[in-house]
């Protein structure tokens, strides 16, 4: 089973099976907009704006697991990430990526061990994880990992399906 064949609603509540992504480099990480680390989605939006014409898409999904450092409804975050950060990236509904009601989503995730050998639940938001076009997670990287460090764009690079 890839993660391609995880069905999740869209943060819009319609359903936004991961078979869509078949065949695209994709980059998913866990977010929030109330995180020291929310910066980070501009970078991501970036990362979406640089490789998406080369067959990749960003998919943010946001948690309210650390610290309720995401609390608003959908339309809230939809409002304050289009508006802040001027993000177009898709982005799921509101999930849990931990414990007992982790989303089937992060279970086929925190598997995969980072640089350092970690694997398992996710240490805090915008921890990011690198899927090739066959569904593979392919590396994982912690949260203060910037998305432009160069290991995050080699790992995307190495996977690009065109």
């Amino acid at each position: 089973m890839s993660v391609f064949d995880i069905e999740i609603d869209a943060l819009t509540g319609v359903s936004a099976h991961l078979a869509q992504y078949r065949g695209k480099a994709m980059l998913i990480a866990n977010v929030a907009s109330k995180c020291g680390l929310t910066p980070q989605y501009a970078v991501l939006e970036r990362l979406h704006e640089r490789f998406g014409p080369r067959g990749f898409t960003v998919l943010g999904a946001p948690c309210n697991q650390f610290m309720n450092q995401e609390p608003g409804s959908a339309d809230e975050i939809a409002a304050f990430c289009s508006a802040t950060y001027g993000v177009t990236f898709p982005m799921t509904e509101k999930i849990d990526v931990n414990g007992e009601t982790r989303h089937p989503l992060y279970v086929a995730l925190v598997d995969t061990p980072d640089a350092d050998g970690y694997t398992g639940d996710i240490r805090w938001n915008f921890e990011k994880f690198v899927i090739a076009p066959d569904g593979a997670v392919v590396a994982r990287f912690a949260p203060q990992v910037d998305p432009e460090d160069p290991a995050v764009i080699g790992a995307i690079e190495a996977v690009l399906p065109g």
